[in-house]
């Protein structure tokens, strides 16, 4: 029988296997961070809804008090909330023998500034009457 020269054999399968699971770890660590950087997006996402929403209620007792919009920022959120009232109550709309107010308010909830990473943006309109 003849004995064939296989030296070096095993380090080519070792470099391959280990090309593989560098490979594999590059993945992981890049789907981890999109994964997180997506959980971060979406909590912030949720931050601005509800800003948006306290901006929205906020309005409706303004609007029922008879102010006009303005703008604030909800605490713990990090959110600026611009509310804009339209409605006039010193001018109702006539209905019948009814006169009645209509308000439109919109709430602008706004996290970070536009081209940052971390910016969100949710609005949200209302329209009610008294």
């Amino acid at each position: 029988m003849k004995h064939l020269n296989k030296k070096g054999f095993t380090i080519v399968q070792a470099v391959f296997v280990l090309v593989v699971l560098g490979m594999l770890g590059a993945y992981m660590v890049t789907m981890s961070t999109v994964q997180q950087a997506a959980s971060s997006q979406a909590l912030l996402q949720a931050r601005a809804y509800q800003a948006a929403r306290a901006g929205i209620e906020w309005g409706i007792v303004k609007a029922l008090g008879g102010e006009s919009g303005d703008s604030f920022s909800v605490a713990g959120t990090g959110c600026d909330v611009v509310v804009t009232i339209t409605g006039d109550p010193g001018n109702p709309y006539r209905e019948g023998p009814d006169s009645i107010n209509i308000y439109h308010i919109e709430s602008a909830a706004t996290h970070a500034s536009p081209g940052s990473p971390d910016y969100v943006s949710r609005t949200l309109e209302v329209t009610i009457r008294d």
